[in-house]
C-alpha cells in the first residue's frame, strides 16, 4: 500500500523527459523484493541482450546477424528452460532411469522466479522484431530495461511488443483525463481480484485440497465453475490493473481479455483469452512453422504444436501439456466439422463454456490421476451429498462472477462496457466515476484486510 503511492508521487514529480528513470528504479526494487535471488540473472541478461541486439543490428553479414540473434534468444529461453523446466526434465528422466533399474540424478529443487515466462517472451519479441527489421534497437540501455521490466506488467503480462509502444517509451503525455480513466481501470481490476476471485478462491482451495474421490457431482461442478470464474477474474483483474497503471503513466498497453466466456467456439475463445499470448504464438511460432499455407494436414499439425507448447508454457507439468492438447483437439475438430464458426448463435456460448470448464480441471489439479478422478466425479451423476458448505458470500460472488462473465454476450452489455472503458466521461461523468472508484477502493481495502494476501495465480507462470 506504500509502494504504488510513493512511485506515483516520485513519477509525477520528475520532469517529463526523466520519467523513465523512476519507472526503472521502482521496477528493480519491485522485482528484487519479490525475487531477490533472481534479480542479478535478470539484470545481467538484460545487459547482454541489449548489446547483442545492438551488435546484430549493426552487423552487415547475415551470418553474424544470425549468430547474435541466436545468442540473444538463447539467453532468454535458456533462463526460462533452466528455472522453469529443469526440475521437470530431471524428475521425468529419473522416472525413466528408475524403470530401467538405474540410479537417480540428484538435483536441488530450483525455485521459479515470478513472471519469468512474460519477461522471456517480451525479450524474444524485441530481438526477433529487430532482426526482421520491424523496428530499430533502442539507443539507451535504461530505456530497454524499462521496456522489459516495467513493473505494472512484468510479472503477469500483458506481453507487449516493443513496436507497439516505441513512441510512448521515448516520449508520452500524462493527461488528467487519461490518468483518471487509468485509475478507474485499475480499480475495476482490483475489484475483480479482491472482491470476486479471492472470495471464490477460499472455497475452491478447500474443495480441491480435500479428497476428490468422495465429491458428489453437484459439488464438483460448483467447484470447477467457481475456479473457472476465479481464474478469469484473477488474471483479467491483473491485466486491468496493469493497463490502468500504464494509462496513468501515458502508456497504452494492449488488451489481454475480451469476455472469453462469451465465445461461441473454442477458436473464438482463443481469440479472446490471453490475447497477447495468442498473438505471440501466432507471430513467432505458428506463422514461422508455415501457418495454414502448406495444406490442411500441416495446418492441423502446426495447431497441435502451438497448443502443446502453449500448455507447457503455462507450467512444467504433464497436466498442462494435456490441457494444451485438449484445446488443440477441439480446434482441429472445429475445423474438420465446420467451415466457419463466425456468426454462430449466442446460445452456442454454453457448450463452449462447458468445454472450457472441463479443460480447466487439468489446469487446476496437479496430477493426471487426480484430474481424471475429478472429471469422473463431475459425470458420476451422484447428487446425494452436495457437500459444498452453505456459504452465502461464496454463492453471492459466484452469481456476480457469472453475471459479469456473460454480461457482454448481448449488445446492451457490450455498449455499457465500452462506455465504462473507453468513453469520454466529461466533467460530470468524471465526478461520478471518481466517487464510485473511491468507494470501491474502500471496499477492496476492507476485503483485503479481512481475507488477507492472496497472490495472483499467474505470478507462478
Amino acid at each position: 500500500m506504500v509502494f504504488l503511492p510513493l512511485f506515483l508521487i516520485v513519477y509525477f514529480a520528475c520532469p517529463k523527459r526523466f520519467r523513465n528513470r523512476p519507472i526503472l528504479l521502482f521496477s528493480i526494487v519491485f522485482y528484487a523484493w519479490g525475487a531477490p535471488d533472481f534479480i542479478f540473472y535478470l539484470l545481467g541478461s538484460l545487459v547482454a541482450n541489449f548489446y547483442l541486439v545492438k551488435a546484430m543490428h549493426q552487423a552487415e553479414r547475415m551470418g553474424v546477424r544470425r549468430l547474435f540473434c541466436g545468442l540473444s534468444i538463447g539467453i532468454s529461453l535458456g533462463l526460462l528452460a533452466y528455472f522453469k523446466y529443469d526440475n521437470f526434465f530431471v524428475d521425468n528422466l529419473n522416472l525413466l532411469l528408475t524403470s530401467l533399474g538405474v540410479g537417480n540424478i540428484a538435483l536441488a529443487k530450483i525455485l521459479l522466479p515470478i513472471g519469468i515466462s512474460f519477461f522471456s517472451f517480451q525479450s524474444v519479441t524485441y530481438t526477433l522484431d529487430t532482426y526482421r527489421g520491424v523496428n530499430e534497437p533502442l539507443r539507451r540501455l535504461s530505456d530497454y530495461m524499462v521496456y522489459i521490466i516495467m513493473f505494472p506488467q512484468l510479472v503477469a503480462g500483458p506481453i507487449v511488443r516493443y513496436c507497439d509502444i516505441r513512441d510512448q517509451l521515448l516520449g508520452r503525455e500524462s493527461r488528467a483525463s487519461e490518468c483518471l480513466q487509468g485509475m478507474y481501470r485499475f480499480v475495476i481490476g482490483l475489484c475483480k481480484k479482491v472482491l470476486v476471485a479471492d472470495v471464490l478462491g477460499v472455497q475452491v482451495d478447500m474443495i480441491f485440497g480435500g479428497d476428490l474421490a468422495v465429491l458428489d457431482t453437484g459439488t464438483a461442478w460448483v467447484a470447477i465453475i467457481a475456479y473457472t470464474m476465479q481464474l478469469y477474474f484473477d488474471f483479467s483483474g491483473y491485466s486491468d490493473m496493469a493497463i490502468g497503471l500504464g494509462r496513468i503513466m501515458g502508456f497504452r498497453f494492449p488488451e489481454n481479455f475480451d469476455n472469453p466466456y462469451n465465445s461461441t467456439s473454442i477458436t473464438e475463445f482463443w481469440r479472446r483469452w490471453h490475447i497477447t499470448l495468442g498473438a505471440f504464438m501466432r507471430n513467432y511460432l505458428y506463422i514461422p512453422l508455415g501457418g495454414n499455407r502448406r495444406g490442411v494436414g500441416h495446418t492441423y499439425f502446426n495447431l497441435w504444436i502451438v497448443f502443446l507448447l502453449s500448455g507447457l508454457w503455462h507450467g512444467a507439468s504433464w497436466n498442462f501439456v494435456i490441457w494444451g492438447a485438449y484445446h488443440g483437439l477441439w480446434l482441429v475438430m472445429e475445423r474438420l466439422c465446420f467451415k466457419t464458426t463466425k456468426g454462430r448463435h449466442p446460445l452456442m456460448a454454453l457448450p463452449t463454456f462447458v468445454i472450457a470448464v472441463v479443460g480447466w480441471v487439468f489446469f487446476r489439479v496437479e496430477t493426471l490421476p487426480d484430474a481424471l478422478t475429478f472429471i469422473g466425479r463431475m459425470f458420476a451423476f451422484d447428487f446425494d451429498g452436495f457437500g459444498l458448505a452453505s456459504d452465502g458470500q461464496f454463492y453471492t460472488m459466484l452469481g456476480v462472477a457469472l453475471f459479469f462473465a456473460f454480461f457482454c454476450l448481448f449488445p446492451l452489455g457490450q455498449k455499457i462496457q465500452s462506455k465504462v472503458y473507453d468513453a469520454d466521461y466529461g466533467k460530470r461523468g468524471h465526478v461520478v466515476a471518481f466517487c464510485v472508484s473511491v468507494l470501491l477502493l474502500f471496499f477492496c481495502i476492507s476485503a483485503f484486510n479481512a481475507i488477507g494476501f492472496s497472490p495472483f495465480i499467474y505470478f507462478r507462470f
